[in-house]
């Protein structure tokens, strides 16, 4: 057995994109419109995973964008996402510079949490060890849910 990808569905297409790829940093290994079904998926991964991704070697996310409009609820009971960064630090000062709130800081130099533009709940983990203790991360307070 091996883990193939996770999906969530998405209101807007366009936002979420904007968000994953241009904001967080993951790139775009395909994409399939399926016109009988009315539906796009967008399959989503890492920089450092994405040449096995394309030989479906290596875990993706898969955007599923339905092109008539439904309610999506319960982000968080899906559960949630976790990537790993080369610097947390610096991987949530770039989320913020885009208007990302950081709902769980990394106070502890190891472990943050963010939420999607469809209110799906994000991992970051520092690669490696944690890194030292910095503001103004030590003491920011924890913002909504994660």
């Amino acid at each position: 057995m091996r883990f193939l990808h996770t999906m969530v569905r998405v209101k807007d297409l366009d936002a979420s994109l904007n968000f994953y790829c241009n904001i967080l940093g993951l790139e775009e290994t395909r994409r399939i419109d399926v016109e009988a079904g009315r539906f796009t998926l967008v399959f989503l991964a890492a920089p450092k995973d994405k040449a096995h991704a394309k030989e479906h070697r290596s875990p993706e996310l898969e955007l599923t964008y339905n092109w008539d409009p439904e309610e999506y609820t319960g982000g968080r009971n899906f559960g949630h996402l976790a990537y790993k960064v080369d610097n947390i630090y610096e991987t949530c000062q770039r989320l913020m510079d885009h208007g990302v709130t950081i709902n769980r800081p990394p106070r502890d130099g190891h472990m943050a949490f963010v939420r999607s533009p469809d209110g799906i709940s994000i991992e970051i983990l520092q690669e490696g060890d944690a890194l030292p203790k910095q503001e103004p991360w030590a003491s920011m307070e924890n913002t909504g849910e994660w």
